[in-house]
């Protein structure tokens, strides 16, 4: 039985090693229980290293889907 990790969902990180879109995971770094853990993140698309994502599903096994994010907060006043 695979454990998935529901807290990280929702959760933002920082990609350490980019993804690589159907060829294979990356690493990502997120920012979680009160600190940071790593996970394995898979993404349709490639992302390159340092980009922000939002994670949006557990694998389970410390390993999760990721979208590119940018938060609206941050964005610039029109």
């Amino acid at each position: 039985m695979t454990y998935r990790d529901h807290a990280v969902v929702g959760c933002t990180g920082e990609l350490l090693i980019g993804t690589r879109g159907l060829a294979g995971p990356g690493e990502v770094l997120v920012r979680i229980r009160g600190g940071t853990e790593a996970f394995l993140a898979w993404s349709d698309d490639p992302l390159p290293r340092g980009a922000t994502v939002l994670v949006v599903e557990s694998r389970g096994s410390r390993q999760v889907d990721v979208i590119e994010w940018v938060d609206p907060l941050d964005a610039p006043a029109l």
